[in-house]
Parts: structure tokens; sequence; C-alpha cells
């Protein structure tokens, strides 16, 4: 079955915006942010959004895999957004990025600090940008992938959320209709506001806030938030610290093990 893909509607909606912008769907690559990469450093820095009906090598955050759909067409969707940027602070990007996508979908999606959309407590959707200098200013590859039907949970690390969960006739062609032009305002809302403004958006949407959390350099604490500049900031007993690097993965804090010692006790 062919896919139909919503491109022209997409470019007329965002090409008022970018009139250099272009879309690209292609049936199979091993990496959409790869591929603009590789694009960027050979000299090619238009606005453009490339969708891969399929991905053979997706990468998340901290070099993990991405798994892209393999059994089926459109149960995954995975696309980036090539643009020049040069904001004055690239601080929180991502998390305009995460905010524009969830808005866009449904209300009970939530935003897992810095990059990853959550449904309850499993991962729906990832981000992950990547920048190529380009003179004096850089090329941003803002990489999204969502699933959108129910997948095989093997060899994840974190149990996999579906959109069709909330969205039951979701189809990769619609999310992808539904978001573009979103990210692309919200990216360019970013270049010139930065992160602050849309603080109280993402406090409303934090999926770790009021959590005990356990991070991967050894800290652990209660998530409070994020800051202006979208650093997240956790209360420990050394008292509240903020974790701005990229490089620092964060999970909410596994429940206590029940006490053995209250097993088949009486009150």
């Amino acid at each position: 079955m062919t896919v139909q893909w919503q491109a022209e509607a997409i470019w007329e909606a965002v090409s008022p915006l970018w009139p250099a912008f272009s879309v690209e769907i292609l049936p199979e690559i091993d990496s959409t942010n790869t591929e603009l990469m590789r694009r960027a450093r050979a000299g090619q820095h238009d606005p453009v959004l490339l969708v891969a009906e399929r991905q053979t090598a997706g990468r998340g955050r901290l070099g993990r895999d991405w798994k892209s759909d393999v059994q089926g067409e459109g149960g995954t969707l995975t696309f980036s957004l090539g643009v020049p940027l040069a904001p004055a602070d690239w601080s929180g990007l991502s998390l305009a990025v995460g905010l524009a996508v969830v808005e866009s979908l449904h209300p009970d999606l939530r935003l897992k600090w810095p990059n990853d959309v959550w449904l309850q407590q499993r991962k729906l959707a990832g981000i992950l940008i990547e920048t190529a200098s380009v003179g004096d200013t850089r090329y941003a590859v803002i990489g999204i992938g969502i699933n959108i039907a129910p997948r095989d949970a093997t060899d994840l690390r974190t149990p996999p959320a579906a959109l069709q969960e909330l969205w039951p006739e979701a189809t990769a062609p619609d999310v992808l209709a539904r978001v573009a032009l979103p990210l692309v305002q919200a990216v360019q809302q970013f270049v010139v506001q930065g992160f602050a403004p849309l603080r109280p958006a993402f406090h409303a949407r934090d999926l770790l806030y009021g959590q005990e959390v356990v991070c991967s350099d050894g800290t652990t604490g209660t998530a409070r938030g994020v800051d202006a500049s979208g650093a997240l900031l956790v209360h420990t007993d050394q008292g509240l610290i903020k974790i701005n690097s990229a490089e620092v993965s964060v999970r909410p804090a596994p429940p206590p093990s029940p006490d053995p010692g209250s097993r088949g006790r009486t009150v």
C-alpha cells in the first residue's frame, strides 16, 4: 500500500515563513539526521523537512539506536527538520521542540527532560538535535521519531507507547501534517525569544516534576521543574542543583520494594 503524504500542503503552509523551504519523502534511508548532517557538511544549507518511511540506522540521544518500524508501513514517523539558525542562546531548544510536538498532538502527552515525549510511564517519541557550522551561524538538524502504532518492546530500554492509543485513526502522514507547521513556528519563536517564555507551558507538561529521579551521574533527588534556560532543577540532600548537560540521563526513581518484614502482619 502506498502511503499518501501531504507534502505539498506542508510546503504551502511553511514556505511563506521560509521561502527556500522544501519537503522530501524517502522510502528508506539510514537516518534522516545523518543524511541532513552529510548534506550540511557538503554545503547544502537550505531549510528542508526530510521524511523517511523507514530508517535502517536511526539514532537517539547518547548514541542510542532509534528502532524504526520494520514490520509494516506507517508504524512509526521519522523525520528531520534542517535549518540555519542563530539564536542568542541555544539552551532549551529541545524543550521548545518537544512542547511544539505535544501541544499539536494530544493533551495527555508529557515531556520528560530533556527531549522525550511520554504517555503515562512509557516513551512515545524522541528528539535528537545536532548542528554543523555554517559560516557565522549553524545548521541545526532537529530529528523526531514518533511511535504511531503499537510496537514490539523487545530490546527496548524503555517500554514504548503509541499515539494510536490516544488517536486510534492516526497515520504517519496525518501526524506529520499536524506537527510540521507548529514545529517550524516554535523554532522561529525560539530564535527570537529563547526558552524563558515557554517555561510555564513546559511546567504544565513536565513528567518529572515532583518525582524522585535518578541521574546517570549518580545524582538523586526530587525534580523541581526547569529554570528560564531549560536546565533541570533537582532538590538533593545538598540543596537545589541545576542539570544542563545533555550527557546526563535522568529517569524516575523506581518505586521502593515492599518491606519483607511486613508480610503476614496483622494490624
